[in-house]
């Protein structure tokens, strides 16, 4: 019978699965349509992905004749070649904000800031989660959602891991934040983690494979902006078309010993730098291929591992082994850091400690409802700038409405406890820098 001419190719093995022509996922996911009488494939485009909730791509055989005016019953003789069909890519979608507004809260089980408070204390700590909005997730205790914010404020995706909070290694694959949700036709296209920071033109742009190493970094070289692939093939045209007329200097992580035959990360990211010159000044550095180990290298090092060998607050000192190296290849000045801490005080404020977590026997501080209410009546009085506006010395907010937004959901979820000083400290600077502003 006609409808039975075209089946979809029984499964012997995955050489008879092929890669979708329309989510590219990189495991075979894709079944072809074949002749039954013949077992010939109709065309690459013909075919259905088994990912059906995440990609949901299917063309038949009909819809194929159809588009190139065939006829459905007409035998086709083998040199016939019809036009490519190209599949339309599905819009961009977005995370809901109320999702993402729910992720940050609960930092007191996060693996990953138990780990930054430990490696870098509370304040500077603070000041990372709130500048790349670092999110907790419920789908592994104590796992990590990090946000990719392109710079329009959207959320793009979420990357969810779970580190050890005291050696700070990856503990489980990730997933993504969109898998779960179980947003039905969920159109993904990826960006930097970290892209919303690039709004700031002032900067030479540093990138890294993983998430942890751009949050690390920027701590111990913050004349970079730091943002993250999120992966060795995280790099393409259409995500560093962000990147256009920028400085731009990669960091990719080691590789095993190259007895094995495959290319290395250095060698993968210096060959794609070639695709993408035409974008940016692209400069790729060999310092950790350099000075790293055998040992080192099957452990597969990255920048961070290296970084969190020294003390933060000593790392450019004289006689540092990695500074020189970033110095010469960069040619980008590194000065000594200011003493202030990252969450600047104001004068002639006493300062007040600051805890993501409650220490014993510390009563809790007598701040909440009524700071919340007073700073939400000042901010619904005012008219949000739309530009970017420089907190402080280290501190840049590129998207006020967000940032004030974020920070409020987190406060209120957090109210009475330690964990929301460092969100209500920086609601009350930006009011101050406002208001300084308008006077």
């Amino acid at each position: 019978m006609n409808e039975h001419k075209y089946i979809l190719e029984p499964y012997k093995g995955m050489n008879t699965r092929y890669r979708c022509p329309s989510c590219q996922q990189r495991d075979k996911t894709f079944s072809l349509y074949i002749d039954a009488e013949t077992g010939e494939h109709l065309h690459p485009s013909v075919g259905r992905c088994n990912r059906e909730s995440n990609c949901g791509y299917h063309y038949t055989p009909k819809q194929y004749f159809q588009d190139n005016n065939i006829s459905f019953d007409t035998p086709q003789p083998k040199a016939y070649k019809p036009r490519p069909v190209t599949p339309q890519p599905k819009p961009v979608s977005f995370i809901p904000v109320e999702v993402f507004k729910a992720s940050l809260k609960g930092h007191e089980a996060n693996h990953f800031v138990k780990f930054l408070i430990d490696l870098f204390g509370v304040e500077v700590a603070g000041e990372l989660v709130s500048r790349y909005f670092i999110g907790t997730s419920k789908h592994w205790n104590g796992a990590t959602v990090f946000w990719q914010i392109d710079t329009h404020g959207k959320i793009r995706t979420g990357k969810i891991m779970l580190y050890s909070p005291t050696t700070g290694k990856r503990q489980k694959e990730f997933t993504f934040a969109h898998k779960l949700i179980k947003q039905p036709e969920f159109g993904l296209k990826q960006c930097f983690f970290g892209e919303h920071l690039l709004i700031d033109k002032t900067k030479p742009v540093a990138i890294v494979e993983s998430e942890k190493t751009a949050v690390i970094a920027s701590v111990y070289l913050p004349q970079f902006i730091w943002v993250a692939s999120s992966g060795l093939h995280g790099l393409n045209i259409d995500k560093c078309s962000i990147l256009k007329g920028r400085t731009v200097t990669l960091f990719p992580d080691l590789s095993k010993p190259k007895i094995e035959g495959k290319p290395t990360a250095f060698e993968i990211w210096s060959s794609k730098v070639k695709e993408l010159s035409q974008l940016a000044n692209f400069t790729v550095s060999d310092l950790l291929e350099r000075k790293a180990t055998e040992a080192e290298m099957k452990q597969g090092f990255d920048l961070a591992d290296y970084l969190i060998r020294y003390d933060y607050t000593g790392f450019l000192e004289p006689g540092n082994l990695i500074k020189p190296d970033i110095e010469k290849l960069t040619e980008v000045k590194v000065e000594q850091p200011p003493a202030e801490p990252l969450v600047e005080v104001k004068p002639f404020e006493q300062p007040e400690p600051v805890y993501y977590f409650s220490k014993p026997g510390q009563p809790k501080p007598e701040r909440g409802e009524q700071d919340i209410t007073e700073l939400e009546n000042y901010f619904a009085g005012i008219a949000i700038p739309t530009q970017q506006v420089k907190l402080n010395a280290y501190s840049t907010i590129t998207d006020c409405s967000l940032f004030i937004e974020s920070h409020f959901a987190t406060v209120k979820a957090n109210n009475g406890k330690r964990t929301f000083l460092p969100y209500l400290n920086r609601l009350q600077e930006l009011k101050q820098v406002l208001t300084a502003n308008l006077n």
